[in-house]
């Protein structure tokens, strides 16, 4: 646990998804396959805060996000959130976007690989937040579906409008988000919104695979990659280059980069403690 908590513990358990956590790698399954894994205003809620409390656990040192059945996650659910949503003000409304946008923006905040597992139709708000995880591998079943102009809303959504361009480039994205159109498993990736697409079969075993190599890697450099990834987007050259050297001369001090050396020298493989 980190050192730095106050009085409220961890959540024990999360009610509106499933959460399991295995050495090192902590899954959260959205579990609702009758309703294509369609987010409620409980699902979005959990998930935000879900996002700020991982930070602080030792035990957690990657995320996968992935669903349960045929779908990653079909987006707000029409009956639960867009009716209720209509006869709300709009304070209310502003509530309720900014809940969303904090998923999203907590996502790219947390020091730790997030790998989304794409088991299906991953639409709206379910195609944002895998657009938002750092690794997003495919079945060949998943496709992607940024739909909000065909609901009458803005393509730009819960930050989709600011990360979508930096993953895909901005000719692709303005196409992606103004005409709402489905976007297949195979295009993802030759577009690199994907890793990679895998048989359905064989999602699950692929992602844990790759998470499995996350959590058991330098994990200290692996946070420090993501987070500078995410800083020096909106950064000059200059700046950013200072702040690799910070961040390069300060991981030179940490334990991995001596037992990356002492590992060299003894020719034996590293023993990796993400400190």
């Amino acid at each position: 646990m980190s050192p730095h908590r106050a009085s409220a513990g961890f959540t024990e358990s999360w009610e509106h998804f499933g959460f399991v956590v295995d050495d090192g790698v902590a899954t959260v399954i959205f579990n609702r396959p009758d309703r294509l894994n369609a987010l409620t205003f409980e699902v979005y809620a959990d998930l935000r805060d879900l996002l700020a409390e991982i930070e602080h656990r030792d035990d957690v040192r990657v995320l996968v996000i992935t669903g349960e059945g045929r779908g990653f996650c079909s987006g707000g659910d029409v009956d639960e959130i867009i009716g209720a949503l209509l006869q709300s003000g709009t304070k209310g409304l502003l509530e309720f976007t900014r809940m969303t946008g904090a998923v999203v923006e907590r996502m790219r905040r947390l020091p730790i690989p997030i790998v989304a597992g794409v088991n299906g139709t991953a639409a709206g708000a379910g195609a944002v937040i895998a657009l938002a995880a750092d690794l997003r591998i495919l079945a060949e079943s998943a496709t992607f579906h940024f739909l909000f102009t065909k609901v009458g809303l803005a393509g730009a959504d819960m930050g989709s409008a600011y990360l979508l361009p930096r993953v895909v480039g901005l000719g692709r994205a303005t196409e992606i988000l103004l005409l709402g159109d489905k976007v297949e498993a195979a295009e993802a990736v030759a577009i690199g919104l994907a890793s990679r697409v895998v048989p359905d079969a064989v999602l699950p075993e692929t992602t844990l695979e790759l998470s499995r190599k996350l959590a058991d890697g330098p994990t200290l450099a692996y946070s420090a990659t993501k987070l500078l990834l995410s800083r020096e987007l909106d950064m000059d050259l200059s700046s950013a280059i200072e702040l690799e050297a910070f961040t390069q001369a300060l991981l030179m001090t940490s334990d991995d980069h001596a037992e990356f050396y002492a590992a060299f020298t003894r020719k034996r493989p590293p023993q990796w403690r993400g400190r």
